[in-house]
């Protein structure tokens, strides 16, 4: 069985055809999964998806009519995939439950410390010859406070390297995460966490009941000196009142690794275009504001894990088993979630 696989990175390429590789033959395409891209995939019985995919109600059927049954994405949100209409055309939909949670902390940490410390504007400098120190001031993290929304596998390897730190330590979750506890982490409600944290770490999916999860309220109630960082899903960030906020002198630095209307911009070279997004363009004039392209998750170990998951997902399918990375079953398949 031939593989259609939708948005892969030139550095995934090889990745993806190597774990491919004596299980099934894959075709990698650059261009991402849209209503425009989707007849593409017609004859293709299983194809593989990037995470920001439109698998809204349009494309599935799209699918569907073409001859798909099975979609695996690789990522491990799914709030881009409508999986109401993927069950009623048919369609088997599995993503990467799991992955090295380390790519993604390191990679907040990396904007916490950046926008922190200037880099960006010190780099800019340097290149130029210019080794001013003004406008470049920094704060020690020793001794203030972390606040991490969501303390599952991310969060709990942020919240160590926080306390590498030497940080204090609140946490945000529906269900408390003992290993974080152990670390002296203190759960409080959001408004608390939001009121008292130095530092805040975003690590929850985008659910109806996170959207906006950082909203004109929660932004208002931050410390104005605070360090808001977002590596898990645009859509947990009002993003308009976030520039309402900035736009009035708050906030030490702002880390924005995905943005709630990314879809369509991320992932491409735009650099030749006019981009007419006006919130993002705003954004990016801010210099206490670092957006990168939703790369976080983008190291060798994490992204060979998805691919490895991915070939497991198809083949399980292939061969009429469920896996535990299945949102969608197939009404033929059987059930190993409970193995």
């Amino acid at each position: 069985m031939e593989i259609l696989a939708f948005g892969v990175q030139a550095d995934e390429k090889e990745l993806i055809e190597r774990a491919f590789a004596g299980h099934h033959d894959v075709r990698c395409l650059k261009v991402f999964l849209t209503e425009e891209t989707a007849p593409v995939a017609a004859g293709y019985e299983a194809i593989s998806t990037s995470v920001n995919a439109d698998l809204g109600a349009r494309v599935l059927r799209t699918l569907a009519a073409g001859g798909t049954k099975m979609i695996a994405q690789r990522s491990t949100g799914f709030n881009n995939i409508d999986l109401g209409v993927a069950q009623k055309v048919g369609l088997t939909v599995a993503r990467v439950s799991s992955y090295s949670p380390y790519s993604v902390a390191e990679f907040a940490w990396t904007l916490a410390m950046a926008v922190n410390r200037r880099i960006v504007r010190a780099s800019h400098r340097t290149r130029d010859f210019d080794f001013r120190l003004d406008g470049l001031l920094g704060r020690d993290l020793r001794g203030r406070t972390a606040g991490v929304v969501g303390t599952g596998r991310i969060g709990l390897a942020f919240s160590r390297i926080a306390r590498g730190f030497g940080m204090n330590l609140l946490g945000w979750d529906l269900s408390p995460n003992p290993a974080c506890a152990d670390l002296g982490m203190r759960y409080v409600d959001k408004d608390e966490l939001f009121a008292e944290s130095d530092l805040i770490s975003l690590h929850v999916p985008l659910l109806p009941s996170t959207h906006h999860l950082v909203d004109a309220a929660a932004l208002k109630t931050m410390k104005d000196d605070a360090i808001l960082v977002n590596s898990s899903r645009g859509g947990l960030v009002d993003t308009e009142s976030l520039v309402t906020e900035l736009r009035a002198g708050r906030f030490t630095g702002v880390g924005l690794d995905v943005y709630e209307a990314e879809t369509g911009l991320f992932f491409q070279d735009r650099s030749m275009e006019v981009v007419d997004d006006d919130t993002l363009a705003r954004l990016m004039t801010f210099p206490n504001v670092l957006v990168t392209s939703h790369q976080a998750y983008y190291t060798v170990e994490a992204v060979t894990e998805i691919i490895e998951t991915t070939v497991r997902n198809v083949t399980d399918w292939a061969q009429g088993r469920r896996g535990e990375n299945v949102l969608v079953p197939a009404a033929d398949v059987a059930d190993l979630s409970s193995d």
